[in-house]
């Protein structure tokens, strides 16, 4: 195909333009014509040949796609789709008037799968990244049933969930790390810039000083001495860590426990449970079969310990057991969910009490984020307090002690 480069104008009689891939200046007409834009010029774009640096810094200045790049793309599919555009028309206005590059490449080559004849759950799975397992799975779900565009809203509706909790818990930490990032700048400035000049003070005292100034005055020399080997060190735990965290086991062990950690443990558990409930009632009011929806549900809720336990259920219900009773194996539920799950399975109505489910974690997530920030203050507060007073009774009981013997009370 050639890049045309295209002038023309829009509904509203505003001048637009851009650059579309298409076999002929009479393809890249109608698919202007297809989004509403009436073409003044079309021409072939000649392009010059760029150096390899050139499009070295152009790959590392390319903006990545994220979560609200594929929100929009879901809603402008479902709308395009309900208006009954064609789906590859849908794709090439689409790409017409991508802003980001690596979508207007991305909707390039699903546009060519299309165009080879695969389905449109085949093409996006050539970008899991952009996309993840269960978008992909909702889309042929959706292509299998011929409820796509019912399945486009639906996605919608859940990545803005999602997307929603990420920021909500951002806010909410963002006051506590400005916080802890503060006191660590204030400890290495103490130690590399103040506790040194004390110390030549403290030389001249000749006498044996508080068992707390001593341990200020080692820790400064030790920060002075060893700092290289500390920013390695540092640096290499940082790395090793990384890399434990990518492995299966590490992962899972570091999934389990952070459901354990105090204040924000519950938060994490909550929040990835409406997760679950909310796939797991999207898979199966689309018709997807409850053994492969637990497959998929498993590998997007996003914790390896809970996604194990997910699969434990699969694996019940596969040996013929109840979805009550498998959940309830799992010891992840309350009972008041269990007893809605199990009441949803007896009426027939389980989607429904699955988004009820979701509903009720959600509500509950958002009232312990919201708690969040009140909970750490305290904390921080008294670790703040604590420092403060190490550093005062560290430094200033040797000067005390000096100014009571000069005054004759030592």
């Amino acid at each position: 195909m050639t890049v045309y480069a295209w002038r023309g104008r829009n509904a509203r009689g505003e001048s637009v333009q851009g650059q579309i891939d298409a076999p002929s200046e009479g393809a890249v007409a109608d698919q202007l014509m297809a989004i509403s834009v009436a073409p003044v010029h079309i021409a072939p774009v000649v392009t010059a040949t760029d150096s390899g640096a050139d499009n070295w810094l152009a790959r590392m200045n390319r903006k990545p796609l994220v979560a609200e790049d594929i929100l929009t793309f879901s809603r402008q599919m479902y709308t395009l789709n309900k208006a009954g555009v064609p789906i590859l028309r849908a794709f090439a206005g689409l790409q017409a008037s991508a802003s980001k590059p690596a979508m207007a490449d991305m909707l390039k080559d699903i546009r060519s799968s299309l165009d080879q004849g695969r389905e449109l759950s085949a093409g996006m799975a050539r970008h899991t990244d952009a996309f993840g397992a269960f978008y992909i799975s909702m889309v042929k779900v959706g292509e299998m049933t011929g409820r796509l565009t019912e399945v486009f809203l639906r996605l919608a509706e859940h990545i803005e969930f999602e997307r929603d909790v990420r920021e909500r818990i951002k806010q909410a930490m963002r006051y506590p790390m400005f916080v802890l990032i503060a006191m660590a700048i204030a400890i290495v400035i103490l130690n590399i810039f103040v506790i040194p000049v004390f110390a030549k003070v403290f030389e001249g005292f000749h006498t044996e000083l508080p068992i707390i100034t001593r341990g200020l005055l080692g820790f400064s020399a030790w920060m002075l001495a060893w700092w290289p080997l500390l920013i390695a060190g540092l640096i290499g735990a940082v790395v090793l860590v990384r890399g434990y965290l990518k492995t299966p086991e590490g992962r899972y062990r570091w999934d389990a426990r952070k459901l354990k950690l105090p204040i924000v443990g519950d938060i994490v558990l909550k929040a990835t449970l409406a997760r679950f409930a909310r796939s797991f009632a999207l898979s199966s009011q689309s018709g997807v079969p409850l053994v492969q929806a637990l497959t998929v549900v498993s590998q997007t809720v996003d914790n390896a310990f809970i996604g194990s336990r997910i699969e434990q259920m699969r694996d019940g219900i596969e040996r013929g057991d109840s979805i009550s009773r498998c959940a309830a194996a799992t010891g992840v539920f309350t009972p008041v969910v269990l007893q809605m799950i199990n009441v949803g399975e007896e009426t027939g109505e389980l989607d429904n009490l699955l988004f009820e489910i979701a509903d009720m974690y959600e509500r509950e997530t958002d009232y312990a984020i919201k708690g969040l920030s009140a909970a750490i203050e305290p904390i921080l507060l008294a670790v703040i307090g604590a420092l403060v007073l190490l550093l005062a009774l560290g430094v200033f009981m040797p000067l005390w002690s000096m100014g009571q013997a000069a005054m004759g009370k030592g």
